[in-house]
């Protein structure tokens, strides 16, 4: 869409501009292009330490122990807590 000012009136009008269709660029083209893209991009990428990734999944298996223990706790006590509510109620 492109805006044009009248000096006339001072007013802005929109006119929508259609551009030809452009030519699709050939299949190796296209594919040379991508890997071209992918190789830029992975060589802005940040990769951690072999020390970093090693306290990173320490931290993540630690986490999921942790979690694990959480969720086993309360279904415990969940249980024993509506066992004793279907013994009061039956």
């Amino acid at each position: 869409m492109v805006l044009k000012a009248t000096e006339r009136d001072h007013s802005v009008r929109a006119e929508i501009q259609t551009e030809k269709a452009t030519e699709r660029p050939s299949i190796g083209r296209a594919i040379s292009d991508y890997i071209r893209d992918v190789r830029v991009e992975m060589s802005k990428v940040s990769w951690p330490s072999r020390r970093e990734l090693r306290d990173s999944t320490l931290v993540v298996i630690v986490m999921v122990f942790v979690v694990a223990i959480f969720i086993g706790i309360v279904d415990r006590v969940l249980t024993i807590a509506f066992e004793g509510l279907i013994k009061f109620l039956g």
